[in-house]
């Protein structure tokens, strides 16, 4: 017994040659061994003859008894590390990285070279390739031999048609443990069952964190969002802004929506319009906007309720930089004497006023100065309103064709006094109603100081249509102000009384 113990003891450390023979021991080959160091993959049996020293110790005895040396298992182990770090080279990673991969990861020394490149394939199918692909498996080794990995990819593939960014991909596979991919198919198909359209899901899901979004929450807390949000455009709101489903239900959307409905006074539609306008208020904490409506309250002496109202046609006031613009712009209305009243009013019909650029605002306001308005006056604020519903490059023709027409700045001023919209109405639609004007009507540009309103009335549908009515039964000479600014209505009655009989 102690010769068998030894011969085996010896067997796991020396160094020999056997050669392979008749019965006794079965080799693949001649091949040196050592514990450590093989490199070809060897199944070693040896057979012991032990009848005498069994029977003394009183067992039964047995023909022979078959005794594999461990050293083998090492190396065939050995072989298949070898073997995953020459293919793992062909991925662009070095000695050290593929050692460090390996300490992050032990199961890849034993982890034969078909599984491995089946799964690295199977990642370079869904776009992440070259440098992405060693980034990630260098960040997540766990992905190499994850059971998790290949289901969620052939759901990538075959359920999805292979859309989702690889980008997408890459972050989910960098910011989740890989037991948390397990269900992510199901809560796709949640999005699906609760109303995202289909044609819309992988728009959705190459839009916000799927790892935060999807694989961190349950079931339960998705179908809950998406409940919570039905009054206010629910997964409407989701393709829209699908970044709402990166909020947590308790301590972001609830606290948001709530706040938003209090100023409006428990106005659910118009909440959900401001949502639906503007569902990027979303991502503003409730400190956020309470700031911005505290200044619009107590700054600007504005209600509650206007505050909503101005919110309803702008949302993304509450966007604005509270000491860059919102307060200094504010100030700049009451300098020109302004009231809450009025400063509703301007902002209800100009809220761009509040978010346009220093530039943008400067250049308008040097040229109504230049027009003749004064500093500091309420017709210099309601002028600069209109003109913030264009661009400047904008402004810039329409002046230019009021000059070519021979009318002045003085002219012009005049106009925008009576009518400030003619300073934001678009070139070519006015070039044409000029050039109507002066060519097919036979009036002057200067007509244009007692009616500015002219400029804004449709060509086809309202001047074009009138003008040739009216010719036939009162000729050239009417005035365009009555022309065009009766309603409809009268204007048909004006015309049965004006018909003669043939």
């Amino acid at each position: 017994m102690v010769a068998a113990t030894s011969a085996i003891s010896f067997l796991s450390q020396a160094t020999f040659t056997i050669t392979t023979r008749g019965g006794s021991s079965s080799v693949s080959s001649v091949a040196t061994l050592h514990a450590h160091e093989w490199f070809s993959l060897v199944n070693f049996t040896s057979s012991v003859e032990m009848r005498p020293c069994l029977a003394s110790l009183g067992f039964r005895p047995v023909k022979q008894v078959l005794v594999k040396c461990s050293c083998l298992d090492s190396s065939i182990n050995r072989h298949t590390e070898i073997e995953a770090v020459t293919f793992l080279m062909g991925f662009g990673l070095n000695d050290e990285g593929i050692e460090l991969l390996f300490e992050k990861n032990p199961v890849l020394r034993v982890t034969s070279l078909d599984k491995l490149r089946a799964r690295l394939f199977s990642l370079e199918s869904v776009g992440i390739k070259g440098f992405a692909l060693s980034k990630l498996i260098m960040n997540s080794p766990d992905l190499l031999t994850a059971e998790e990995i290949d289901p969620l990819i052939s759901f990538f593939l075959d359920d999805l048609g292979g859309m989702i960014e690889p980008v997408q991909v890459e972050r989910l596979f960098t910011a989740t443990e890989t037991e948390f991919l397990v269900g992510f198919d199901q809560k796709v198909r949640l999005l699906l069952r609760l109303g995202v359209p289909k044609d819309e899901i992988v728009h959705v899901l190459n839009h916000f964190n799927l790892s935060k979004g999807l694989c961190y929450k349950s079931v339960e807390e998705i179908d809950k969002t998406i409940d919570f949000l039905k009054p206010f455009g629910g997964t409407d709101l989701i393709v829209r802004r699908p970044t709402i489903l990166n909020y947590n239900l308790e301590a972001q959307l609830i606290p948001r929506i709530g706040f938003l409905k209090e100023l409006s006074g428990n106005d659910l539609v118009g909440t959900g319009t401001v949502l639906q306008k503007y569902p990027r208020i979303l991502s503003y904490s409730v400190n956020h906007v309470t700031n911005h409506v505290e200044v619009l309250r107590s700054f600007a002496g504005l209600s509650n309720k206007e505050i909503f109202k101005i919110l309803l046609i702008a949302p993304g006031v509450i966007t604005t930089s509270r000491e860059r613009k919102l307060l200094p712009r504010l100030d700049f209305l009451k300098q020109c004497s302004m009231d809450s009243k009025d400063i509703f009013k301007f902002l209800t019909k100009s809220p761009q006023f509040l978010s346009l650029s220093f530039d943008n605002i400067q250049l308008k306001l040097v040229f109504l100065v230049k027009m003749g308005y004064r500093y500091r006056t309420k017709e210099l604020a309601i002028a600069l309103g209109a003109a913030t519903r264009t661009s400047y490059e904008n402004m810039q023709k329409v002046i230019g064709l009021f000059l070519s027409y021979r009318l002045s700045l003085t002219d012009i001023h005049t106009m925008s006094k009576k009518h400030p919209q003619i300073l934001q109405y678009g070139y070519s639609p006015l070039k044409e109603k000029m050039e109507y004007l002066i060519e097919e009507m036979g009036r002057e540009a200067g007509e244009l100081l007692a009616f500015p309103a002219f400029a804004g009335y449709k060509l086809d549908d309202r001047i074009k249509h009138r003008f040739e009515v009216r010719r036939k039964t009162l000729g050239d000479g009417m005035s365009i102000n009555k022309l065009l600014s009766v309603s409809a209505e009268r204007f048909s009655a004006r015309k049965k009384e004006n018909h003669v009989p043939s």
